[in-house]
């Protein structure tokens, strides 16, 4: 059988879109296939992602040095991306993680910041209330802030200029979604849901949450994929000016654990400041649960309880609105992106997203792409493989 293409990229969401730039700088032959976002969300009968948004936290200070330098590689990444695309995705606002103070979470984070050669501040609680003025931490809280290199993404132009650079190197853009993947002779066909055909040498399953979906692989990935719900509270510009220098905001506080993002003009010309954090999880097991999750608001439980957190974390901020939007995240076994190959030496996945992989998507883009192209990941400096999971 001919194949269509050299290898084809399932799914261009953040993580597909970079990998089909990756692959499209290196080989002829690449495609990658996925929609472009819904007109209706509420309507939409397809697929969704969860990129349909203008806020991600970016920033390299983790507790954890490999999902650090993961990060890391891909922020430094940020000024090409945006510079051949012409696409403006990134503000450095800076980051800061606020904790417990002696906490283990505090000490992690800054070793890992340490190792990397990242610059950060260590603040007590009198050092963060002069530094940031606007927030109410919780007493005995300190932090470690990240003024460089961090700060929030916006996900959707992320993807938008990942998909321009991908195209512009090569690469076919096709606009529709896979159903199905297997090896047909020696050869990875894949079936779309528009009724079309294409055979590859390699395919890359890149498909976000609803890479679980039944009958998508022969052996499913063994990920959880929970529903997220969050708050977006519109300030006014007013308001937005007085926050300017507001940066992007992880807490992990005893009953607190939540990102929160400055105010950022989102498509409707109003200013949003965005907070998330579910303080329980809503398991979505099946592509249908998926999709009908997609078309509600999310839950007003979260709404209620990250509302209560924001009137305390942000005292002096008079909403002109509240309003939630729903997304989704994927965890693996690991709690690392699942980068490998099926039983079948044609089909390989790229996916599991632990809520923490818009910032470092380059990266887990560009490691996908090697995959297919040396049959492998070197180690690169990470402690783990990437091995993926499956039922």
């Amino acid at each position: 059988m001919a194949v269509d293409f050299k290898y084809i990229v399932v799914g261009r969401g953040l993580m597909g879109a970079a990998a089909a730039r990756h692959l499209a700088r290196q080989a002829d032959g690449v495609a990658v296939i996925g929609p472009d976002e819904p007109d209706d969300r509420k309507a939409h009968e397809g697929v969704f992602a969860s990129h349909y948004d203008e806020g991600r936290i970016t920033r390299t200070i983790d507790p954890d040095r490999n999902w650090a330098l993961l990060a890391n590689r891909s922020i430094g990444r940020y000024g090409e991306i945006a510079s051949e695309s012409g696409i403006d995705f990134y503000r450095e606002a800076g980051c800061v993680v606020v904790a417990p103070d002696g906490s283990d979470y505090l000490e992690r984070t800054g070793r890992a910041a340490v190792s990397l050669g990242v610059e950060t501040s260590l603040l007590d609680e009198a050092g963060l209330k002069a530094a940031f003025p606007f927030f109410a931490f919780p007493d005995a809280s300190a932090g470690v802030f990240e003024a460089r290199g961090a700060g929030h993404i916006s996900p959707r132009k992320l993807v938008k200029a990942q998909s321009v650079l991908a195209e512009r190197a090569g690469a076919a853009v096709i606009r529709d979604h896979v159903v199905s993947i297997r090896e047909e002779g020696g050869l990875a066909t894949v079936r779309t849901a528009g009724g079309l055909t294409y055979r590859g040498e390699k395919v890359l399953l890149a498909a976000g949450g609803f890479s679980i979906s039944e009958n998508l692989l022969p052996q499913p990935v063994a990920m959880t994929v929970y529903g997220r719900t969050v708050t977006l509270f519109e300030v006014s510009e007013a308001d937005a000016a007085r926050l300017a220098a507001m940066p992007s905001l992880i807490l992990d506080v005893p009953g607190i654990h939540i990102y929160l993002l400055p105010p950022i003009r989102y498509p409707d010309g109003k200013f949003y400041l965005k907070i998330g954090g579910d303080p329980d999880d809503l398991v979505l097991r099946s592509d249908a649960e998926m999709r009908g999750w997609f078309r509600t608001e999310g839950r007003e439980s979260v709404r209620s309880h990250l509302q209560r957190i924001v009137a305390e974390l942000v005292p002096d901020m008079t909403p002109l609105s509240i309003s939630t939007a729903a997304c989704v995240v994927s965890f693996t076994e690991s709690s690392y992106p699942m980068i490998g190959y099926t039983s079948s030496p044609a089909i390989a996945v790229l996916t599991g997203c632990a809520g923490t992989s818009a910032k470092s998507s380059d990266e887990i883009g560009r490691l996908g792409a090697e995959l297919l192209l040396s049959g492998r990941i070197s180690e690169q400096g990470y402690s783990t493989d990437f091995t993926p999971q499956f039922r």
